[in-house]
């Protein structure tokens, strides 16, 4: 697997020719170390990063009459970004397999939670699935596209990390049980249990720029379902799908579906380890490697 696709080798060679030259060490170095990390995050979010501006910017700017409805346009352009991102070299063969992947499982789920009333997609559209437009499949593949690209530009790797069957059983568990708890008892809390038991001891350990850093897996998996949360306040506001309790006028999320988030992030990331398969820190590095950065590893 490379590392970077060939247009990310040429932007990190010229990132390098600025990099190199800043101090190293200190309060002046962390700041460089903090920056890296804040800009590699952005470039793995550009896919759900673009996606999200364009339902914001057709909130405020798509007239009511047009002839293409929101929705459709947001379909539409979602998979144009899509090809762009592979014929441009911004996005790998496989990733684009993740996001499919994703974009299939998000619909499923999406038909079922429609028809549930748990949530409404209140404008009109041509292309859709019974009451779901097929835009809101590639809201999911924005988290697939996200995991993937992060889990190969921070050159992550992993300690005690589960046997991959475990982690299958786990994340089609959580995949039923959206579907089960609607017929019978919610499983969740247990299902929380087990993923903290599966990955209590599982350390993820990702380059940025001079350093190795780590931190603990759940840690990671719970800051993504915030900044997931935090996401989809955004798109209620600017009202691509609406909760019940919504149609009246926008309230924030309940942070209760932090915990959803959370779960989904569990099948997301198992499913990209299907094709990003976690790797040891002994394990040889990675094609592409940044030029010009250490070696040293650091701990934080």
């Amino acid at each position: 697997m490379r590392r970077f696709t060939s247009l990310e080798t040429r932007i990190d060679s010229l990132a390098h020719r600025v990099l190199d030259t800043l101090p190293a060490q200190g309060p002046a170095g962390a700041l460089v170390e903090f920056a890296v990390f804040g800009l590699k995050q952005a470039w793995a979010c550009l896919f759900g990063g673009l996606l999200l501006a364009l339902i914001i910017a057709t909130h405020y700017l798509w007239p009511e009459n047009a002839v293409l409805a929101r929705y459709d346009y947001l379909f539409l352009a979602a998979v144009v970004i899509q090809v762009l991102m592979l014929a441009g070299g911004l996005e790998q063969p496989s990733e684009a397999k993740v996001i499919l992947i994703f974009h299939v499982v998000g619909t499923v789920m999406e038909v079922f939670k429609t028809s549930a009333g748990s949530w409404i997609y209140p404008e009109e559209s041509v292309f859709r699935v019974a009451a779901v437009p097929l835009f809101s499949g590639f809201m999911y593949a924005a988290v697939g596209s996200y995991l993937a690209r992060v889990s190969r530009i921070f050159d992550m790797r992993y300690t005690h990390y589960p046997a991959l069957w475990m982690t299958l059983v786990l994340a089609a568990a959580i995949y039923v049980n959206f579907f089960a708890h609607h017929y019978t008892v919610d499983v969740r809390y247990g299902l929380f249990a087990a993923t903290a038991l599966l990955f209590a001891r599982t350390t993820v350990h990702y380059r940025v720029f001079r350093f190795r850093h780590r931190m603990p897996l759940l840690l990671g998996f719970l800051l993504v379902a915030v900044f997931i949360w935090f996401a989809e306040n955004i798109g209620t506001w600017s009202r691509a799908w609406i909760y019940p309790d919504q149609s009246g006028g926008w309230t924030p999320v309940s942070i209760s579906k932090l915990g959803s988030w959370y779960l989904l992030m569990i099948i997301s990331f198992v499913l990209v380890s299907v094709v990003h398969r976690p790797r040891t820190p002994d394990e040889a590095p990675l094609k592409d490697f940044p030029a010009g950065a250490g070696r040293a590893d650091a701990s934080g």
